[in-house]
């Protein structure tokens, strides 16, 4: 079983913004700064993108400690939401209806 690194299923090492602080590259850092906050009407700057996945012990994005998928998760123990009997609930519900392929990946981790 791949080891998740988020808490609601979301393909942490797929994101652009784990991948560029990864390979540390500035310039895509800035760029992904520039388009997320048009278009999540936000004021990032390249200091901002920087996650080394939600659950890790390192960096995380500005947005994992609003999260409340994630503190969910943490505050009952867990690695993710495969893990919770209540599952899916009203907490996880905005992102899987925005993205389902995060609830999908959840389900299969159950299984």
């Amino acid at each position: 079983m791949i080891k998740l690194t988020s808490a609601c299923g979301l393909d942490c090492p797929g994101c652009e913004t784990y991948i560029a602080t990864k390979s540390g590259d500035a310039a895509q850092k800035a760029d992904i700064a520039v388009r997320w906050s048009k278009n999540y009407d936000a004021s990032l700057t390249a200091a901002d993108i920087n996650c080394d996945g939600c659950m890790s012990d390192g960096a995380h994005f500005s947005w994992c400690g609003k999260c409340p998928i994630r503190s969910c998760v943490v505050g009952k123990g867990y690695q993710s939401c495969a893990e919770c009997a209540d599952f899916p609930c009203p907490t996880n519900e905005f992102l899987y209806n925005a993205v389902p392929a995060a609830k999908s990946t959840i389900e299969a981790h159950r299984k």
